[in-house]
């Protein structure tokens, strides 16, 4: 049996939503010091009238670029909400995410979360249900064509942006959902899916995850070593976050394309929680030319959100046990509600999550941040000012408040992990044309 006592000290922070789940050309390359430069200014010396006249350049700015998201976790709470399902076409106002607000945001290309719950690494039923939440994904874009569409490549992103569309791009999260063949990443190639989150919340056949004190594999498996040889060669992106530090040196070191992050973000603002990324492993992502996209949850974002969010999953998780209950039980939802009554739950603020940008910025350089919210997967965790997908020009202002140019700004909102994704998509038309 394995022992998790340090781990279900961590899984409040992603896990408790998990459950739960029930112009725009690429811009030129920018030195991580002209990066850092452009830091100095402090959100909190910006004058009224200065901040004022932020809030319309963010706003305009929104509409103007491409905003990419790296992790919405849509599919998997419609999957686990019971009743009838949220129309994303619609106000969905138990999530984070819908077209109004995205258009009111201008948020252009959400990738999707395919996610598999670590259960079915021992159940089965992982590829299957990963078939299901992509045929899922595609229903929503058929159903609402002159709203969505799906998007298996950058070009397709730009495409749609110009067509005034939300882009659905796919990344599943767990490469449980290959089942241990190498033979299903081309079948979800083929699906459509451009990312895979070698692992989720447990080790798996793939890699050892951040959240699981056994260490089964010390980092990848065999079979995780040629996953990552194969994803490289026909254009799936290795997304890094969730998985153990053993395992990250050991991608970095195999991997022949830049690797995404996600949905992770600053260990230093967490420290001891390994499921966001150190400055040592920041500095090789930017060697790598990856991107890391920064995650909105308040518990990635403040130490304080992480340690008092920890103790409501104990309290969750023992209420669950005590009365044989499963997460979707409404009984469990009431304990939530009454426990937030009870207790004080802070949360972020987004002054605090470009605080997480500013300092990747200034270790990785301009090139290699993003964004990575997490809607519809952190639950009731979201920092003041970015509650949902409608309130992203708010970040947008507080980046042009710290006297973020224009042009930076569009590298964070897209342009690196457009890059990194167009990286990908070459090296395997090189690969295919060996």
């Amino acid at each position: 049996m394995k022992t998790r006592a340090r781990s279900w000290l961590l899984l409040c922070v992603a896990l408790a939503a998990c459950d739960a789940k029930p112009s725009s050309t690429e811009p030129a390359a920018t030195s991580t010091a002209s990066a850092s430069a452009t830091t100095a200014t402090s959100a909190t010396s910006v004058t009224p009238a200065a901040s004022s006249s932020s809030s319309q350049r963010a706003q305009a700015l929104a509409k103007r670029v491409i905003i990419v998201d790296g992790h919405v976790d849509l599919p998997y709470r419609l999957h686990n909400q019971t009743g009838a399902k949220d129309d994303p076409a619609g106000p969905c106002p138990d999530g984070n995410f819908d077209f109004p607000r995205a258009k009111q945001g201008g948020l252009d290309a959400p990738f999707m979360s395919i996610y598999i719950p670590a259960k079915h690494q021992t159940e089965g039923g992982a590829k299957a249900l990963a078939d299901s939440l992509i045929d899922m994904v595609e229903g929503i874009a058929n159903k609402a064509p002159d709203k969505f569409a799906i998007a298996h490549s950058v070009a397709a992103v730009r495409d749609n942006f110009a067509a005034g569309k939300v882009s659905l791009p796919l990344g599943i999260e767990n490469g449980a959902a290959l089942e241990g063949k190498l033979d299903n990443l081309q079948h979800f190639y083929d699906r459509g899916v451009r990312y895979i989150t070698l692992t989720h919340s447990e080790d798996n056949d793939i890699c050892d995850s951040s959240y699981d004190d056994a260490h089964t594999s010390k980092g990848l498996t065999s079979f995780g070593k040629k996953v990552v040889a194969e994803m490289n060669r026909i254009g799936i992106m290795i997304d890094v976050s969730h998985i153990s530090d053993d395992a990250f040196w050991q991608v970095m070191k195999l991997t022949e394309t830049p690797v995404v992050a996600t949905h992770s973000s600053l260990r230093h603002f967490t420290p001891g929680f390994e499921r966001n990324m150190s400055d040592e492993m920041l500095e090789a992502l930017g060697k790598n030319k990856g991107v890391l996209m920064i995650n909105f949850g308040s518990s990635f974002i403040d130490d304080q959100s992480r340690q008092q969010r920890s103790k409501a999953w104990k309290a969750r998780k023992a209420f669950m046990k005590k009365e044989g209950l499963e997460r979707n039980d409404p009984k469990v939802k009431a304990f939530d509600e009454q426990y937030k009554k009870d207790h004080e739950l802070p949360f972020a603020t987004v002054e605090q999550v470009a605080d997480h940008i500013v300092r990747a910025v200034e270790i990785a350089g301009i090139d290699h941040v993003g964004l990575g919210s997490d809607f519809d997967g952190v639950g009731d965790s979201l920092p003041t000012g970015l509650k949902d997908a409608s309130q992203l020009p708010n970040l947008l202002r507080v980046l042009l408040d710290r006297g973020y140019s224009e042009q930076d700004i569009e590298k964070i909102c897209s342009g690196n992990i457009l890059r990194v994704w167009r990286a990908a998509e070459l090296h395997a038309e090189a690969a295919k044309s060996k």
